[in-house]
């Protein structure tokens, strides 16, 4: 006789994962929320989240936290791989100067585990809730035979919304000025070089005195930093903001060039800025050469903001850790110099 348990999907953990779930994620319901956790579709009332319909772009993007997974695994360490996949998707919308509605994940596991499910969107749900975003809803697939032992997926899809005349990027010129605001560590981005490299440093519980009594893998776990406070206070100052560019996959190299426009490319001076030792160890144990380094990872840049000249000391005062790392010339792509 056969049944779905014994074919390796277990309904009662998965229903027992909602129940230990479900209060974090009721508590990020706002009044917008006609429909969450429970119904087939969330259902979101934007007439009470934006108050000029006419005037609003609604802003979406899907992505996933990769291989990171896998290091959070090894470590058995699910605290803030949650919070690392919302970050992820609201940097990527706040580059288009978009502020977070709603969020939908998908958890897709080998063998369920209602504590690990569990805990991993708890800690979504607080990185929604911090910035006033709704877990609208979710998914967790159980998929033996898909996935390997002690593995799983993360994705998420957000949807946010700007004021036509506020989205970004707006006209960024030759001679504008870049501002790094620094990264926490890895974010979401080159974990799979970094997970290759790991073994030449003993290993995630190796302590390398260059991270200070932190080990390889709580560096490699530190998690994606989110900016929408930094911009907030750009725009509580007055700074003018011309374009921002979120650093992950692809780096400095790729991903600034995607907020450029045609004739304009970009100078970025080495030592201008903080580069955290975890990146330092990676790139010097794998002897990774500087154009991978700059295209796997980001380096310590987790954010560019380009402000035209006038304005930057203005940004650089409004933010403290950020720093003047380069200028927008003529021509294309990204140098480092």
């Amino acid at each position: 006789m056969s049944d779905y348990a014994s074919a390796g999907v277990n309904i009662a953990e998965g229903n027992r994962a909602v129940e230990l779930m479900a209060a974090a994620v009721r508590s990020t319901y706002t009044p917008a929320v006609a429909a969450g956790l429970g119904a087939f579709g969330g259902c979101f009332d934007l007439s009470k989240a934006v108050d000029n319909l006419q005037s609003a772009i609604l802003v979406a993007s899907t992505d996933g936290v990769g291989t990171k997974t896998l290091v959070a695994a090894a470590c058995n360490d699910y605290r803030f791989i949650g919070a690392d996949l919302v970050n992820h998707c609201i940097n990527d919308i706040l580059v288009q100067g978009a502020r977070p509605l709603f969020f939908l994940d998908y958890i897709a596991v080998d063998k369920l585990k209602a504590e690990q499910v569990a805990t991993v969107v708890q800690s979504l749900a607080a990185a929604c809730k911090a910035v006033g975003c709704a877990v609208l809803g979710g998914e967790t697939a159980e998929m033996p035979g898909v996935y390997r032992d002690n593995t799983f997926d993360l994705a998420g899809t957000i949807v946010g919304v700007v004021d036509r005349n506020a989205m970004l990027p707006r006209t960024v010129s030759v001679g504008d000025a870049l501002i790094a605001i620094p990264s926490t560590g890895l974010h979401t981005n080159g974990y799979s070089l970094a997970r290759r490299i790991t073994p030449l440093l003993g290993g995630y519980d190796a302590r390398p005195s260059q991270l200070n009594g932190q080990s390889i893998g709580e560096a490699l776990l530190a998690p994606h930093r989110c900016y929408i406070a930094d911009y907030n206070a750009l725009q509580q100052a007055n700074v003018p903001v011309q374009a921002m560019a979120h650093i992950t996959g692809g780096g400095v190299y790729d991903n600034l060039p995607r907020v450029l426009p045609e004739g304009c490319g970009a100078v970025i001076r080495r030592g201008s800025w903080s580069v955290p030792p975890i990146f330092e160890l990676l790139v010097d144990a794998g002897q990774v050469a500087e154009h991978d380094a700059y295209h796997a990872f980001n380096m310590g840049i987790g954010m560019l903001v380009i402000v035209p000249a006038h304005a930057r000391d203005s940004a650089l005062a409004t933010l403290p850790e950020a720093t003047h790392v380069g200028e927008i010339v003529a021509g294309s792509g990204v140098n480092l110099v």
